[in-house]
This record gives structure tokens, C-alpha cells and sequence, in this order.
């Protein structure tokens, strides 16, 4: 019987998954994930999270809760800085997860909780690899072979993402064994161009931030994402910024917001947040200071928990639309008589 080991759909998974769902595939395990986040995640993860964790680190607990007595093993990484990431570090939670889930949930399976530290060392992402293969007593060829088709199971994951997929439904696809294939390009309906920006696991998780992608594509709007910026133009624009965040996903998006107000126009911002995220509170004051400097960028934040409901989260989003067409349709709001002057001053900043 081949070893279950499992992989909770949460956090890091949202960008990094498709390497490790091939890479322990290939050596031999059954790998199982989660389910999409639902209503009994949410609930297992307020129950088991202590309870100022923020929403992100909750729905994380109420994966693993689903897992535990389903695999031999799980796979919970300790992710510290990936490559190309510098100084940069992941949020002090990442690093203790896995002392958060074993303290908090009981009756756990073996837990791999590996360093993934890519920026010392040379061939790090190998050497860790190894080192997590050999508490799966695995060896030699195979896993430089799994590592191989990992990096190039990744690579097709992130040509997806460019193009404007969902994490969730290109993870679907994988685990139902179809080959990723990238789109073909048609030409748009949309009127809106519209950068919605944040973490992955909040970006693409449609059942905490309500189905946010494929409501705004019902209402004609184009979505551009962190993912869709070509990784050297996001490395460019962290050269505008006086000083650069500690935090890896928070750059990301800063820069991005910057990408899309400098070099890509879009119409509006919209930044996905989770509430009590601390990076985030910093994140959110820069890309609202920026999209202000130039030229007024109408600019919104969606800020998340475990009581955001769908219908606010719906309000709040066609209001920002219709608000966005009705601006672009008038012409730019200082050519606006009165209610131009309460719209620039106020109602752009929702």
C-alpha cells in the first residue's frame, strides 16, 4: 500500500503546490489535498486556531483537521524566503506552523516539517528535497527525477496563472490527472480593466472572498493579478520603493500595484486583505498613498474574516464597478460639475 500524505489546500499551496503534488507523486506516494475551503474548514478552524489568528492561518488549522485522519503523513514546510526573494522572509506565522498545529489539534499523523530556505546555499531547493525524500526512505535517481518534473509542473502552473486562471481550478485540474493547457486567447467583451491584488490564498480562495473572480467577470471586467506581472518587472519596480517590506507576498503586491499604475493603466485597484494581517496594514496605507499620486487612481480594499458575508462582499464590488463605468463614461471626474467635486474627494476611496 503506497504511503497517503497530505497536503492542506491553504496559505503556500495557493502558488507552490504543483511542484509538490509531482514531486511526491513521482516518488511513489498518494498524495491527498484537501477539499476547496467551505463552511466546515472555516468552522474546524476557528475552533482548533488560537484566537487572535488571523483568517488566512484559521482556514490552515480547519484543512489539516480534514486531512489528519485520512494520511500517514502531512506535509506542513516551514516556507522561510524562496529564490530571487533577497532579504526577504515569509510571515513569522509560516515559520510556526507546524509548532501551531502540533499544539493545537490532536491525534496527528508524522509530520514533515522541512526548512524551505532557497537563498543560501547552492541547489537548495534540491538539498531540501533530499532531505524530505530520505524521511520517506527514498532515494538516488528517482528524486532528482521527481524534482525535475516538479520545477516543470510549476512553470505550467505559473503560465496559467499569467493568463488569468484560478489557483483553484488549475489545482483541480492537476489532481484530476488533465494536462494544463494554456487558453485560447479571445478577444473581450470587457470595458473594465481591474487589478485585484493581495496573497495568493486570498486572491484565489472563492469561498472567503465570495466567488470574487467570477462575479467580476459577469460584470465585464477584465482582472489582472500579482501573478500576471512578469517576475522581472515586478524585480524593477522594487527599485521605486525607498525601502522594501521584510515580508515576500507583501512586496509582491506592493510592486505589482505599482506595475499596473505606472507601466499596465487599469481602471481601478482593489486590494484583498485579510483583517488583523499586521503586513497587511502597512501594505494597504502604500498602495492607497500610491494609487492616490497617480492621477487618482479609484482605489478599494476588501478586507476579509470568518464573518464576511457574500452579500456585502457583492454590495461593495458592484458599487466599485458601477462606479469605475459610470467615471470612465463621463470622462475624468475634474470635468464633472457637482458631483464631480464629492466624487473625486471622497467616493473614489471606498
Amino acid at each position: 500500500m503506497r504511503t497517503k500524505i497530505g497536503i492542506p489546500r491553504a496559505l503556500f499551496s495557493y502558488l507552490y503546490f504543483p511542484f509538490w503534488y509531482t514531486f511526491f507523486s513521482k516518488l511513489g506516494l498518494e498524495v491527498i489535498i484537501s477539499s476547496s475551503t467551505s463552511k466546515q474548514s472555516l468552522d474546524f478552524g476557528v475552533k482548533e486556531a488560537v484566537n487572535d489568528a488571523c483568517l488566512p492561518i484559521k482556514l490552515y488549522h480547519g484543512h489539516v483537521v480534514e486531512l489528519k485522519d485520512k494520511v500517514d503523513v502531512l506535509f506542513l514546510p516551514r516556507l522561510v524566503n524562496v529564490k530571487g526573494s533577497g532579504k526577504e522572509t515569509f510571515c513569522p506565522k509560516f515559520l510556526g506552523l507546524p509548532d501551531m498545529i502540533r499544539n493545537s489539534i490532536a491525534g496527528l499523523p508524522e509530520i514533515i516539517d522541512e526548512n524551505i530556505e532557497l537563498v543560501h546555499d547552492i541547489f537548495p531547493l534540491n538539498k531540501a528535497c533530499h532531505k524530505i525524500a530520505r524521511r520517506l526512505d527514498k532515494s538516488g535517481f528517482v528524486v532528482w527525477r521527481a524534482i525535475n518534473s516538479g520545477k516543470k509542473s510549476q512553470q505550467a502552473f505559473l503560465k496559467h496563472l499569467a493568463q488569468g486562471i484560478s489557483a483553484d481550478r488549475a489545482i483541480d485540474m492537476m489532481i484530476a490527472g488533465k494536462t494544463l493547457q494554456l487558453p485560447e486567447e479571445k478577444p473581450s467583451s470587457a470595458d473594465i480593466s481591474l487589478a485585484v491584488l493581495g496573497y495568493p490564498y486570498l486572491v484565489y480562495d472563492s469561498f472567503i472572498n465570495a466567488d470574487l473572480f467570477a462575479r467580476m467577470q459577469e460584470m465585464g471586467v477584465n482582472l489582472q493579478t500579482v501573478e500576471m506581472v512578469p517576475p522581472q518587472c515586478l524585480k524593477k519596480q522594487g527599485k521605486h520603493l525607498v525601502k522594501n517590506l521584510f515580508w515576500h507576498f507583501s512586496n509582491r503586491t506592493v510592486r505589482a500595484n505599482l506595475f499596473y499604475l505606472t507601466e499596465h493603466k487599469v481602471d481601478g485597484i482593489v486590494h484583498v486583505t485579510a483583517f488583523g494581517c499586521g503586513p497587511d496594514t502597512m501594505v494597504n496605507k502604500l498602495m492607497e498613498l500610491e494609487a492616490k499620486d497617480y492621477e487618482r487612481t479609484p482605489f478599494m480594499t476588501l478586507s476579509l474574516d470568518e464573518h464576511t458575508g457574500e452579500a456585502g462582499v457583492a454590495t461593495r464590488v458592484e458599487a466599485f464597478v458601477d462606479m469605475l463605468r459610470l467615471r470612465k463614461n463621463k470622462g475624468h471626474v475634474k470635468n464633472m460639475n457637482n458631483w464631480g467635486n464629492i466624487w473625486r474627494d471622497r467616493d473614489i476611496w471606498v
